[in-house]
């Protein structure tokens, strides 16, 4: 398989425990081979024998280049949009007391059951192009706008279409106890009896690769999530959860227990919360985003999370109702202004932690044997990547070995 050498950059490879903030190596070299880094590090050093090897070369022109960013918390299938509920938020009606009245993820969910999923692929893939354009390689998708084995199934089939026709990884988790369906009303239990075969089939043809659960007043009791988890790890999937958004439930040790990938959101996360996601290994997804849009108050517990050296990732939670964003760059800057994150915590959140939220040990970072994902900014140095609202200084971007 023929090498390529990318040249004249400086590499922010991300490697957890480097010696220079960000993992800098000044003057880098880069060599692919096919999907796969071959080589990296300082241009002087890159071996003679290696650069003779290489059949192209790549001027980057005093880029920076990253590993390619990763977006690890998405519910990017879904139809219509919630531009109404928004104006009532303003007007003062909170996101719960919407939620209650019908609105919310039931008003998604009428919407996402109505649109074929040709409608769903064609709204859903200029999302997706959003995403691609700032540098994404890697992106996750959750179903949860569906609640029936015919919608689960179908939003599920989009995000893996999409995933077929663009340059983008797509990783798919089932969301199946995302909100109880209007035809189960006031019967939450019997509607998690439901999920259960749903899961399996929807296992069984492919479309999951990790399940996530709503685990909150106005979403399922810990009871009933455990359920979701046992059938989960009975095939062998991964779980996450979105956890502590509106009140400390306890979801995060109940995710903990089950060795979850993730818990996101945290805002409540308690001090034993932490404890059990350091132990258990398990990544906060911290969504600044949703904080934004929703005007909340309560933050997440950095210095927390910090104490018990809790990795932490960031992602752009794109969905209609709580954080309609398409731009992980922003949420870089998001990250630092509302939560305080430094720029190097907020990069390698997009990075390093986000793969591990997925349970990726191939990506995420910048180091010889890893996939060749990576991205090309007109940046001095990585921290302008958090610093500019708005701006994206992409100049290209690499999907495993190519150009895109």
């Amino acid at each position: 398989m023929s090498l390529s050498l990318w040249t004249h950059c400086d590499a922010a490879t991300l490697q957890s425990g480097a010696a220079q903030p960000y993992g800098l190596v000044p003057d880098a070299a880069l060599v692919t081979e096919g999907e796969v880094i071959r080589w990296i590090g300082a241009r002087q050093e890159l071996p003679s024998d290696l650069k003779a090897q290489c059949h192209a070369e790549h001027d980057c022109e005093g880029a920076l280049i990253t590993p390619g960013l990763i977006d690890c918390h998405t519910h990017l299938v879904y139809g219509g949009d919630r531009a109404a509920e928004f104006e009532q938020r303003l007007q003062g009606v909170s996101y719960e007391a919407i939620a209650r009245q019908g609105g919310g993820i039931a008003s998604t969910v009428r919407a996402t059951r109505e649109a074929s999923a040709a409608e769903l692929e064609r709204s859903s893939a200029k999302r997706l192009s959003a995403l691609i354009a700032e540098g994404v390689t890697t992106i996750e998708i959750k179903s949860g706008y569906g609640l029936s084995l015919e919608h689960e199934r179908k939003c599920l089939q989009v995000a893996r279409s999409l995933g077929c026709k663009q340059a983008i990884d797509v990783r798919t988790t089932f969301l199946g106890a995302h909100a109880v369906p209007p035809e189960f009303a006031g019967q939450s239990d019997a509607y998690v009896d439901s999920l259960l075969p749903m899961l399996q089939s929807l296992h069984a043809e492919g479309l999951v690769d990790a399940v996530d659960a709503f685990c909150e007043r106005i979403g399922f009791s810990a009871a009933q999530t455990a359920r979701v988890f046992d059938a989960a790890r009975a095939l062998g999937l991964p779980v996450k959860l979105h956890a502590e958004q509106l009140s400390d439930s306890g979801g995060a040790q109940l995710a903990a227990s089950y060795g979850a990938l993730s818990c996101d959101h945290l805002e409540w996360l308690s001090l034993e919360g932490a404890a059990a996601m350091a132990q258990a290994g398990t990544v906060a997804v911290l969504l600044p985003g949703a904080f934004y849009f929703l005007r909340e108050t309560k933050l997440p517990p950095m210095d927390l999370l910090r104490q018990h050296q809790v990795p932490m990732a960031l992602s752009t939670d794109c969905n209609p109702g709580s954080s309609p964003c398409t731009s992980l760059l922003l949420m870089l800057n998001m990250a630092c202004t509302l939560f305080r994150f430094t720029p190097e915590e907020a990069l390698a959140g997009v990075t390093r932690h986000a793969a591990q939220a997925l349970g990726l040990a191939d990506r995420g970072v910048l180091a010889a044997g890893l996939r060749a994902d990576f991205a090309l900014w007109d940046v001095a140095h990585p921290a302008a990547l958090a610093y500019a609202i708005g701006a994206n200084p992409l100049r290209a971007s690499v999907f495993k070995g190519t150009l895109r």
